[in-house]
C-alpha cells in the first residue's frame, strides 16, 4: 500500500507562512521554519498594537480635552467630575471632536455645567 502524505495541504501551510513573511529581511522571508518564527511574532505585535492604538487615542483625547477646559478656566479632572454629575452622556472621543472643530460647542457644555 503506498505511502499517505498531505503534500498539497502541507505546500499550502507553508505557502502561507512565507506570503504574510513577505519584504522580511535575510532568511525571515525565504527559510519556512525561520519565517514561520518571524511571523508568529509578528502577530503578537500586530494583536498589541491594537490594543495600545485605542490606548493612545484615549489619551490624546484627555489631553485635547485638558487644553480645551483650562481655556475656560477648569482642570480636566474637575470637569469630567461636573460632567458626571450633570448627567450628560459625552464620551471623551466627542467631547475631543468638539473641542478641535466645534469650540463654540465645546463652550455650550463647559457653561451648562459650570
Amino acid at each position: 500500500m503506498p505511502r499517505s502524505v498531505n503534500s498539497v495541504a502541507a505546500k499550502a501551510r507553508r505557502k502561507k507562512i512565507l506570503k504574510q513573511a513577505k519584504g522580511y529581511f535575510g532568511r525571515r522571508k525565504n527559510v519556512h521554519t525561520v519565517a514561520k518564527n518571524a511571523v508568529e511574532k509578528a502577530m503578537v505585535y500586530s494583536y498589541v498594537g491594537r490594543k495600545h492604538k485605542k490606548r493612545n487615542f484615549r489619551s490624546l483625547w484627555i489631553q485635547r480635552i485638558n487644553a480645551a477646559t483650562r481655556e475656560h478656566g477648569m482642570s480636566y479632572s474637575e470637569f469630567m467630575g461636573k460632567l458626571s454629575k450633570t448627567d450628560i452622556e459625552l464620551n471623551r472621543k466627542v467631547l475631543a471632536d468638539l473641542a478641535m472643530n466645534h469650540p463654540e460647542a465645546f463652550k455650550a457644555v463647559v457653561d451648562k455645567i459650570k
